[in-house]
Formats: structure tokens, sequence, C-alpha cells
């Protein structure tokens, strides 16, 4: 597999870690005690930390590229193992 399949395979899966990860630890302004701005959603976060986000999908998405690796150079799982669950 070449650097350049590797590395949209991990783009790829770190986009979609962000998105799984978004809700994870985040607060409205209610739940932090903090006033809302007027016009403000209810559910608007209160303590949305952009850093902290993308490491932890940083992590996760090299974990699952790994994986992802791993399987293609060791063949673990192979289609043909799949349609023969299905």
């Amino acid at each position: 597999m070449r650097w350049t399949s590797i590395l949209a395979i991990y783009f790829l899966f770190w986009v979609a870690s962000a998105f799984v990860l978004l809700p994870f630890g985040i607060k409205t302004h209610e739940e932090l005690g903090l006033e809302k701005v007027p016009g403000q959603a209810d559910s608007a976060p209160g303590n949305f930390q952009p850093g902290k986000l993308m490491l932890r999908a940083t992590v996760l998405s090299l974990a699952l590229t790994g994986l992802y690796v791993a399987n293609y150079v060791y063949g673990w799982l192979t289609p043909d193992m799949l349609m023969d669950l299905a």
C-alpha cells in the first residue's frame, strides 16, 4: 500500500472520528451555570474546546488507521470472509 493511500485513509478516519467525538464532554451554558447570550439556542455548547477534540480525533484515527493497515498487510479480515458471514 502506498503512503499516499495510507494518508488518505487516515484523513477519512480523522474526519469521521472528529464527528463521532464531537458531542463527548460538551456541556450547555445552563449546565455550567453561565449566562446565555440573547437569542442563543438552549443547546449551544458552553465549553467547546477544539484543540482537545482534534487531539482525541488524532489519537483515535491513528489507532484505526494502524488497524486498517495491519489488516491490509496480514489479511485478518477479507471481503470473502465477510461474504461468508452474510
